[in-house]
């Protein structure tokens, strides 16, 4: 990958991310850059699903890189749910 396309996965990922950020309900505990990563895997994962789906419409195409974003953002955050919180015993 050259560098303009290494900037541009970085620019989709953080609009996708962040899309997907905003369509799961509630707070996340994750940070900028894990929702930058995880817009980037949408980006690429929906692009790769609606290329097996022989879909070019560039509008389903972002709603889907939107939905596999917040998937994961949706996921990544339950998975880190209550991380950083001590033991019952400990509090």
């Amino acid at each position: 990958m050259d560098f303009d396309g290494f900037l541009s996965a970085l620019f989709v990922g953080l609009v996708v991310g962040g899309l997907g950020r905003l369509v799961v309900p509630g707070r996340q505990a994750i940070g900028c850059l894990f929702t930058i990563l995880i817009g980037i895997v949408g980006a690429v994962a929906g692009t790769a699903i609606a290329r097996a789906a022989d879909v070019s419409w560039w509008l389903f195409v972002l709603a889907l890189q939107v939905a596999v974003a917040a998937l994961g953002v949706a996921v990544v955050a339950a998975s880190l749910r209550g991380w950083r919180r001590p033991p019952k015993m400990l509090r």
